[in-house]
């Protein structure tokens, strides 16, 4: 893939307009997050830029030092596995958290939040993979940590967020997208707790097409914007 940041933004939002089109919805209801996982700081400003307002880290200790050398002139959210004694890091600066994944971590946001006054919006992350391997709830347990999660004072719960199991066929996906978009009209259908339900933050670079047509109204692009980066063993 060539490394132009704008062609390539531009490539993908002509694919998510299409995408959301042939599923019935409108191209600008589809958030998108660059995923800037191993990208320098020129590159996600050249995002910036071409028109990126939505940015995503995965790593604590690099969304800190993007942020002091970005700043706040885009929404940061935070989309990798996070770990309970490095939330006070990220809550000051982060618009949304894509990944919670227990009770204890949403306690602990909710604690770091309270401290500065904030109310912190999250995803709540599903397991769809079913694999005990990977993180998040399982769907038949959702309802009822949501229940739980609703009651913290300094924590919002806006949508859900899955991963899929990976393949190199994007239809693979699909099927694991349909059941993470069940699950989140259901929960809107029960209206557990009044929770205002806004994202559905899933599909990336190799299946974010599918899972538009299925439903998400948030996608986090990475290598298709940025090219492949150096994978670190």
């Amino acid at each position: 893939m060539v490394e132009n940041v704008a062609e390539n933004i531009l490539k993908i939002r002509e694919r998510i307009s299409k995408a959301a089109l042939k599923s019935g919805h409108k191209p600008e209801e589809i958030r998108l997050v660059a995923a800037i996982k191993k990208v320098p700081a020129k590159k996600v400003i050249e995002a910036i830029n071409a028109g990126v307002v939505d940015l995503g880290e995965n790593r604590v200790q690099d969304a800190v030092a993007k942020f002091n050398e970005v700043g706040d002139c885009v929404n940061w959210h935070f989309i990798g596995h996070l770990q309970r004694n490095k939330v006070k890091y990220i809550v000051p600066f982060v618009e949304l958290i894509h990944s919670v994944d227990s009770i204890r971590l949403a306690r602990e946001i909710d604690k770091q939040a309270r401290k500065i006054g904030k109310v912190q919006k999250v995803l709540l992350e599903v397991n769809i993979s079913h694999e005990k391997s990977k993180f998040g709830f399982f769907s038949d347990e959702i309802s009822a940590k949501l229940k739980e999660i609703a009651k913290l004072k300094n924590v919002k719960v806006k949508g859900l967020m899955g991963i899929p199991p990976l393949t190199d066929k994007p239809e693979n996906s699909r099927r694991f997208f349909k059941e993470l978009k069940e699950i989140f009209d259901n929960i809107i259908k029960e209206n557990v707790l009044c929770v205002e339900f806004s994202y559905l933050s899933m599909g990336m670079t190799n299946d974010f097409e599918v899972a538009i047509e299925e439903g998400a109204n948030m996608v986090r692009i990475g290598t298709g914007i940025f090219g492949f980066r150096e994978v670190v063993k």
